[in-house]
């Protein structure tokens, strides 16, 4: 597949009624990845990806960030977006009706290869490889669930994609979404200064990274590893190759188990 362009100087400007929020000033950028959030709490958005290095690119329009309201495409007056569990049972579930609303509404911007993802507990694990995968999409949107989930028919018609963040349980999906988004705006063109820092990382390149030294030379009685001040390109890279086996074997035997199923291949 074709890399998407990365022009960050064409506007296409959508006329709308909706009151834009100072992060969805900016109008929708021709060839830039978009990120769509469906949430019950937009004003927790974007959080600590208005931060450092994401924060930056959102501002310099590398990417961009909108959110879509569920309460905005609630039932009646009081903008009800849940209901009982049929069958019974505790807790309330988001109703199809009006997450479908929101998702018509976060896909009138879409375009190209552009996942519809719902945070869920008994989604795919996200992974380095998933987040390498979303960046090179034209974008995503983020089903952020509450209570007992959402209702199994939206997801069904939506074709949408279960993804979780580790095998616990969250209160909602807000916090997921912005780590998976942190994971894969941080990919994109430009948001790093040095590109080398995203191949050198932890889970880049299939194991995990190798220990990280800086000044002082020594501090409290421990020395940098002399290899490390040798000026040797080769033998630090190699130290460096070593070190990442070591510790993916030590800590994470599954990594190391498909790290090297994927070398005898």
């Amino acid at each position: 597949m074709s890399t998407p362009s990365k022009s960050h100087g064409r506007k296409a400007i959508r006329p709308t009624l909706k009151p834009s929020s100072l992060m969805d000033e900016a109008p929708d950028l021709v060839g830039v990845w978009q990120a769509r959030i469906v949430t019950l709490f937009p004003e927790t958005f974007p959080g600590v990806l208005g931060a450092s290095l994401t924060g930056k690119a959102l501002q310099d329009g590398k990417w961009q960030l909108h959110t879509h309201d569920l309460r905005a495409h609630g039932i009646g007056k009081h903008r009800n977006v849940d209901d009982t569990p049929a069958g019974g049972g505790a807790g309330m579930v988001l109703r199809a009706d009006v997450v479908s609303a929101a998702l018509t509404e976060a896909q009138a911007h879409a375009r190209g290869r552009w996942p519809i993802l719902y945070l869920s507990p008994r989604g795919q694990r996200f992974d380095q490889a998933m987040a390498r995968d979303l960046a090179r999409c034209d974008g995503v949107t983020m089903l952020c669930g509450r209570f007992e989930g959402v209702d199994e028919r939206v997801l069904e018609h939506w074709g949408i994609t279960e993804v979780s963040l580790g095998d616990f349980v969250m209160t909602g999906g807000e916090i997921a979404a912005q780590a998976m988004l942190d994971a894969t705006v941080r990919l994109l063109p430009g948001v790093l200064g040095n590109a080398e820092s995203a191949v050198e990382e932890s889970h880049s390149n299939g194991l995990l990274e190798h220990p990280q030294y800086t000044r002082p030379a020594t501090w409290e009685g421990r020395d940098i590893p002399d290899i490390l001040m040798s000026g040797h390109h080769g033998k630090v890279a190699e130290w460096r190759r070593e070190m990442s086996e070591k510790l993916t074997r030590e800590r994470r035997p599954d990594l190391w188990t498909r790290y090297k199923d994927r070398d005898d291949d």
